[in-house]
């Protein structure tokens, strides 16, 4: 029961963040072009991120969304937070000689530290998410066998 409580809330919180970060892209999406050309990215990279980006963080939300698909989409969020947190750090550490914008929103008003530490609590909560996963999805499939 509590572990249900736990995953619905994890989930809730994935998809909430997902949604409005894919959201924030797609309505303010001249800005969201210019913010990445400000990047230190590849220039064919940002239009493939561009578009790329809010896709991917709606499919993300969606499969989480839909018990099915819970995992993938828990694992998919982990995925993107790591890669958006070690973006920050390598910002923060100076690997790209200057600090670009942040790009998110309201989270843009953020100060990078706080940025950061906003992208490690979301990746624990994803982590924790894909853990609780799992061992629900294993206690599932152990009722299942002992049913038969």
């Amino acid at each position: 029961m509590k572990r249900d409580f736990w995953i619905t809330v994890i989930c809730m919180l994935l998809i909430i963040l997902w949604v409005y970060a894919a959201v924030s892209k797609l309505l303010e999406f001249v800005a969201f072009g210019e913010q990445l050309n400000k990047q230190p990215l590849p220039p064919w990279s940002i239009p493939l991120l561009k578009w790329g980006l809010p896709v991917v963080e709606l499919s993300v939300a969606i499969l989480i969304y839909n018990t099915k698909t819970r995992l993938k989409g828990l694992i998919a969020s982990l995925f993107l937070m790591v890669a958006f947190t070690l973006y920050v750090i390598f910002a923060l550490g100076g690997a790209f000689g200057r600090i670009p914008c942040s790009c998110a929103g309201i989270i843009s008003q953020l100060k990078w530290k706080g940025h950061l530490i906003f992208n490690i609590s979301f990746t624990i909560i994803s982590l924790i998410g894909v853990m609780l996963q799992i061992k629900d999805g294993r206690q599932y499939t152990n009722q299942q066998v002992q049913i038969r």
